[in-house]
């Protein structure tokens, strides 16, 4: 896993840099050959999406219903209480900031024939609609969670297994190269210089509100259990820089673990939390989703309102539960999102994408750092009760 996704972000980088310079230096007929890649290759993963929200939602609350304990229950509901409120504060403070440093429509004011076109496109149609998908998803994880026989849930997991599968053996390796193409021809169309300072931008504002999301989650915890934040969150950060190295929340969880103790929290009770938050906690990610969302959507001169964010998060939250079991899961998670709810073309989520990738780091720190303080409530209420 963390040779993985490592990996992939130093491709993707390369990537982007070589797309750049491709873009001035390849002739017209052989930067279409790349665009057809490109429309065939989004075409496949339109296909996928919903299979990709199907075989990661479903398992994921069949898990969490078959354990019926109040610990679970509360927990997962904190887990996405705090992932959905996530999402909604980053979209305050994009809105707020975004729009005096990123200038509204500069993508869009580019001619549409300066792009390069694909030589053909192939058809894929998905299966079932993001929603469609999302509701059967329920449906099914519910039933399995209250059903006695196993048959449905192997079977579920191992359609998790072949999506999976696919992610990382088909959409992982091949993304580099949609990415080059897409920068390729924001080269052509002389949209890259606009992008890559917003980039810049948007990175270093990112960087700040995860700080800022961690301190407000502890002061949160520190109402419940009367302590130091500050001194809670100083105790969680050799978690958070082992995120930011291993850029996985799995790999972390045993130094999560032992953070959570020397922080107070019961042996049983953070054994518990932590492995299952490393699971559907994804705090930092939705943060990075929406505020990437805003950015990009002001550069396309995209229309957006609160109310369509609020319904954003909020499916944001379930959507993208078990999905730091994939590499750039969260992020292939919430595209049918991208594309139903907020009116994403390919292009745009091809850059979202990129940009979250190049942020993957910060994200998982966050998720992981923010585990610890949902450890600490659940102890204040339930640590009594479950060593008793």
């Amino acid at each position: 896993m963390k040779k993985v996704k490592v990996n992939l972000l130093v491709w993707i980088l390369v990537a982007i840099a070589l797309g750049i310079g491709a873009g001035f230096l390849f002739p017209e007929w052989l930067g279409r050959v790349f665009i057809t890649f490109n429309a065939t290759f989004s075409q496949f993963l339109s296909f996928l999406i919903p299979l990709i929200i199907l075989g990661f939602v479903a398992p994921a609350i069949a898990d969490i219903g078959k354990g019926a304990g109040k610990i679970l229950i509360v927990t997962a509901l904190l887990a996405y209480g705090a992932t959905t409120i996530s999402g909604l504060i980053s979209f305050g403070v994009s809105d707020a900031l975004f729009p005096r440093l990123i200038q509204p429509g500069a993508l869009s004011e580019v001619p549409v024939d300066a792009a390069l076109a694909p030589f053909f496109t192939i058809e894929m149609p998905p299966l079932m609609s993001v929603m469609t998908a999302l509701v059967l998803a329920f449906m099914l994880g519910i039933c399995m969670s209250a059903i006695k026989g196993n048959a449905l849930r192997r079977g579920f997991g191992e359609f998790l297994e072949v999506v999976t599968m696919t992610i990382r053996n088909v959409i992982i390796p091949l993304l580099p190269l949609y990415i080059f193409g897409i920068f390729l021809n924001m080269t052509v169309s002389g949209q890259v210089a606009t992008m890559l300072g917003a980039f810049a931008r948007i990175i270093m504002i990112i960087f700040a509100m995860s700080l800022m999301l961690l301190i407000g989650q502890y002061c949160v915890a520190a109402l419940f259990v009367r302590r130091n934040p500050l001194k809670l969150l100083w105790t969680m950060l050799p978690a958070y820089f082992t995120a930011l190295g291993t850029q996985s929340s799995a790999a972390t969880i045993p130094v999560t673990l032992r953070q959570a103790v020397r922080m107070g929290v019961s042996e049983e009770i953070a054994g518990f939390v932590i492995p299952l938050c490393a699971t559907i906690h994804m705090s930092g990610s939705a943060m990075k989703i929406v505020a990437c969302a805003v950015a990009l959507m002001l550069m396309q001169g995209i229309p957006y309102t609160a109310p369509m964010f609020v319904g954003f998060s909020c499916m944001l939250g379930i959507s993208i539960v078990a999905a730091p079991g994939v590499p750039g899961g969260a992020i292939m998670a919430s595209l049918g999102l991208l594309a139903s709810m907020l009116g994403f073309s390919e292009a745009d989520q091809a850059l979202m994408i990129a940009l979250y990738i190049a942020m993957d780091s910060f994200g998982t720190a966050c998720n992981v750092t923010g585990d610890g303080f949902i450890a600490l409530i659940i102890d204040k209420f339930f640590g009594r009760i479950h060593s008793a």
